[in-house]
């Protein structure tokens, strides 16, 4: 209730809220601490994927949008939280610290974007051939700069660029040492697994092979993944930091899950891509450096069909620790 104190089992809620997230492979890779009603977010390294993302970049982002959620949780309920990131040099793992501040009731626009975050998922099916409108993507580009990034919308000419480029990322991915094994380590089939991307969100292949999506049939040939004609002219996205240090990376992840929600909110599809970003040479192309900007994700936008969730672990695993 809006202008009440908030109990335990409220903010244990607004904690599981936080981990429907989106993270990179559905690694998951955050836990959370109560301190009577402050909230401390860490970040889980046992789960960064050390071969996409040995500087723990995308660990980061992934922490940074979970963040951004639990913020929103605690609007939705009433408080404004206040928000401190990496707060303390001798806790590198401790990423934030949330507390809920003033009693406010939250806007329409943000109780809507609350409203999103279960119904936000990854989607990598193809999409309409539908363009969005212009008032959209200005409200997408609104919510990169309210978190302190920019979302740059790719013209016919870039966007080529960008597929090539992401397709390229995922060749030389694919060529990795230990690739093949990591993403084996999060698609492979666990009974009451409660992370890592299932099968039914693979999504099929792009047979014109136009769009960078990410190929798991090559960790599971025997799945038999179908190929689809995916849309001609796809929107893509660039969200860019001006800075690039994990701070940044924190502040990307947080601007990522607003764009994602606003864009949920405006019934679109979404699908970062993520290869892009994950090859330090390719990443540097896409960086504006005359401009001080630097490429944390791309983004795919659209109509899709609806997308399958991906499951999540309970927060009793996540919360580590209740204390008065």
């Amino acid at each position: 209730m809006y202008g009440s104190v908030l109990t335990t089992p409220e903010l244990v809620e607004c904690v599981r809220t936080a981990t429907l997230a989106p993270s990179l492979h559905n690694s998951q890779p955050w836990r959370f601490r109560l301190v009577g009603e402050t909230v401390e977010v860490y970040v889980d390294r046992d789960r960064q994927l050390e071969v996409l993302d040995p500087d723990g970049r995308e660990l980061l982002i992934s922490v940074g949008a979970a963040i951004f959620t639990l913020r929103l949780a605690l609007r939705s309920v009433g408080r404004v939280p206040e928000l401190a990131i990496l707060p303390d040099i001798d806790r590198p793992d401790l990423v934030a610290v949330v507390r809920p501040g003033p009693f406010a009731k939250p806007s329409a626009a943000l109780s809507g974007l609350a409203d999103a975050i279960a119904h936000r998922h990854t989607n990598r099916q193809p999409f309409q051939a539908k363009v969005v409108p212009a008032d959209v993507i200005e409200e997408l580009r609104a919510a990169a700069d309210h978190e302190g990034a920019e979302l740059t919308i790719a013209g016919p000419a870039s966007r080529t660029i960008i597929a090539g480029l992401g397709r390229e990322a995922e060749r030389r991915l694919r060529s990795s040492d230990g690739y093949r094994a990591e993403m084996g380590r999060w698609t492979r089939p666990m009974a009451r697994r409660r992370d890592g991307v299932p099968a039914a969100a693979f999504g099929p292949w792009d047979a014109m092979e136009r769009l960078p999506m990410r190929d798991f049939g090559i960790v599971h040939p025997q799945l038999q993944r179908r190929g689809e004609r995916f849309e001609r002219h796809p929107t893509i996205a660039v969200l860019t930091t001006s800075g690039d240090e994990p701070a940044s990376w924190v502040c990307a992840g947080q601007a990522l899950q607003r764009v994602l929600l606003s864009a949920t909110r405006r019934h679109l599809s979404t699908t970062p891509i993520s290869q892009p970003v994950e090859i330090p040479s390719i990443r540097e192309v896409l960086a504006d450096r005359r401009s001080g900007r630097f490429a944390q994700m791309v983004v795919r936008l659209g109509y899709g069909p609806s997308a399958p969730t991906t499951p999540r672990r309970p927060v009793t695993e996540v919360l580590q620790q209740i204390a008065d």
